[in-house]
């Protein structure tokens, strides 16, 4: 890992992790994959939310571990899971920071959904 950038959030790359007051279901169809009052909400820069799921209140029965990996120099690398029952659309997800860097470390061992593969829903 020393040959990768290590990036510190700042003025021009904010990013803030708060908590969520909403209710966030994940699910694909009919099949509910997560449920929460937990979640976190990472702001970055430009980007889109992300709601982040503590794994307690994921049915990790429907995730399957990949060998993919990512490395953002803001966050530190990524792991991801895939969802079998998507098929090809559940290849690699979820991911997850496991051991993030430390300005991002409330984020550590929960997981985010890609939006456009999984409905993620929020309520009252």
């Amino acid at each position: 890992m020393a040959d990768r950038k290590i990036l510190t959030p700042d003025a021009h790359h904010p990013i803030t992790i708060t908590g969520c007051p909403s209710l966030v279901i994940v699910r694909t169809g009919s099949l509910e994959i997560a449920k929460t009052r937990g979640a976190l909400t990472l702001v970055e820069a430009s980007y889109p939310p992300v709601h982040y799921i503590p794994r307690r209140d994921t049915d990790m029965t429907l995730l399957e571990r990949s060998t993919h990996t990512s490395y953002c120099p803001y966050k530190g690398e990524a792991s991801y899971y895939s969802i079998p029952a998507l098929g090809e659309a559940g290849l690699n997800c979820v991911w997850t920071y496991e051991t993030p860097f430390d300005a991002v470390g409330a984020i550590a061992g929960c997981l985010a959904f890609y939006p456009d593969r999984v409905s993620i829903d929020l309520a009252d």
